[in-house]
C-alpha cells in the first residue's frame, strides 16, 4: 500500500503548486499581460485538454453531482475524458448524462476492476473480477462501447503474473482496448510479456519515482506504451514549470505522453480547475506542436475523438 501513501502525501503539495500556477495565469490574463512578455519562459497552453485519468467514484456522487462535474470540466477547457470509476456506476452516469454534450465533453468509458476498495489488492487472482469485466463489456455504456480497462493497481509487480492480470491483458490486446495501469516499471515488463501489442497507458509514468532513463528505456522497448503524467515525481520544479529532464524526454517522444487529473479523492475534485491550470503551465514549456499532442492530440488519436469545434 506504499504507493497509496505516496499518492496521498503528494496530493496536498501538488494541489498547492497547481493553485499557485492557476493564480499566476489568472492574474496575467486579467491584466492583459502574457507571461512571455514579462520575461517568463512561456505562456501557458491554451488549447483543449483531454483528461485521460478521471475517476467519478461513489464518494463524489453527492458533493459533486454530474452537472457540477461537467461545469468544472468546461471551465477548465477539458473537452474529452477517460472515465473510470469505483464502481462503474460513476462512469455510466457520466457517459449517459446530457450535460456531457451541453459542456462539449466527449466521454471515453473504461471498465474499472473495482466494485469496492477491497478489490484493489486481490483483483489479479479473482475470477469474479474477470466475469464482471466481461459483463460490463457486453453491456456497453450510453456513450457507446467501453474503450479500455482500468485503472488498476499492482502494489507488488509479481502480481502481474496473476491469472486474471494475464487474461485481462490478453483480452485487451484481442479487442484493441487500452489499459490504464498504476504499476512500477518491473510490472510494465511483466504485463507486456502477456500481451506485447496491448495499448498500455502507464498511470503517472512511475508514481514511485522511476528514473527518467528507465522510462526512456521502456518507451523505446514497447512502441504501444504511453505515459500519463498526473502525480509524476520530478515532472515539474517548485514553480510548476517543466523540469529539464522531462522536457527533453517528452520532446524525444512527443506522441507518447498524456495529461490527467486523477480525481481519486474528493479533494482532487475541489482543486480540479487549479490542477488543470497547473498542467497548462508546464505544457506551455513545450514546443507548441508537442504541447498540443500531449494535451489533446495523442489521446484523441488513440481513441478516435474528433477535434472540438
Amino acid at each position: 500500500m506504499r504507493w497509496l501513501a505516496v499518492q496521498a502525501a503528494g496530493a496536498g503539495l501538488v494541489a498547492r503548486a497547481a493553485r499557485n500556477a492557476h493564480a499566476v495565469v489568472a492574474i496575467a490574463l486579467a491584466f492583459g499581460f502574457t507571461l512571455a512578455g514579462t520575461g517568463a519562459r512561456a505562456e501557458p497552453y491554451v488549447g483543449p485538454l483531454f483528461d485521460t485519468h478521471l475517476h467519478y467514484n461513489e464518494e463524489a456522487f453527492v458533493p459533486f453531482p454530474v452537472a457540477d462535474v461537467f461545469a468544472r470540466l468546461q471551465r477548465s477547457g477539458v473537452r474529452a475524458i477517460v472515465a473510470n470509476s469505483r464502481p462503474n456506476d460513476g462512469t455510466l452516469a457520466l457517459a449517459g448524462s446530457p450535460e456531457a454534450a451541453a459542456a462539449g465533453v466527449s466521454v471515453v468509458p473504461f471498465v474499472r476492476l473495482y466494485r469496492n476498495r477491497a478489490d484493489y489488492t486481490g483483483w489479479f487472482a479473482d475470477e469474479s473480477i474477470h466475469a464482471m469485466v466481461q459483463q460490463q463489456l457486453a453491456a456497453g455504456t450510453p456513450a457507446g462501447p467501453y474503450r479500455g480497462i482500468g485503472e488498476f493497481h499492482l502494489y507488488d509487480s509479481a502480481n502481474a503474473e496473476g491469472p486474471i492480470a494475464r487474461r485481462l491483458m490478453q483480452l485487451a490486446q484481442e479487442r484493441q482496448l487500452a489499459v490504464l495501469a498504476h504499476v512500477d516499471d518491473a510490472a510494465i515488463d511483466r504485463l507486456l510479456r502477456h500481451a506485447p501489442r496491448a495499448r498500455l497507458i502507464w498511470a503517472h509514468t512511475g508514481i514511485g519515482g522511476t528514473p527518467v532513463e528507465r522510462v526512456r528505456e521502456l518507451l523505446a522497448r514497447y512502441p504501444s506504451l504511453m505515459g500519463e503524467l498526473s502525480y509524476r515525481p520530478g515532472l515539474t520544479a517548485d514553480d510548476g514549470h517543466l523540469s529539464a529532464e522531462w522536457k527533453a524526454l517528452i520532446g524525444a517522444y512527443p506522441d507518447r505522453f498524456l495529461v490527467g487529473s486523477d480525481t481519486w479523492v474528493n479533494a482532487r475534485w475541489s482543486d480540479y480547475e487549479a490542477l488543470m491550470a497547473g498542467a497548462r503551465l508546464w505544457l506551455g514549456d513545450l514546443a507548441p506542436a508537442t504541447a498540443q499532442r500531449v494535451a489533446w492530440g495523442n489521446a484523441a488519436a488513440l481513441f478516435g475523438v474528433a477535434a472540438p469545434r
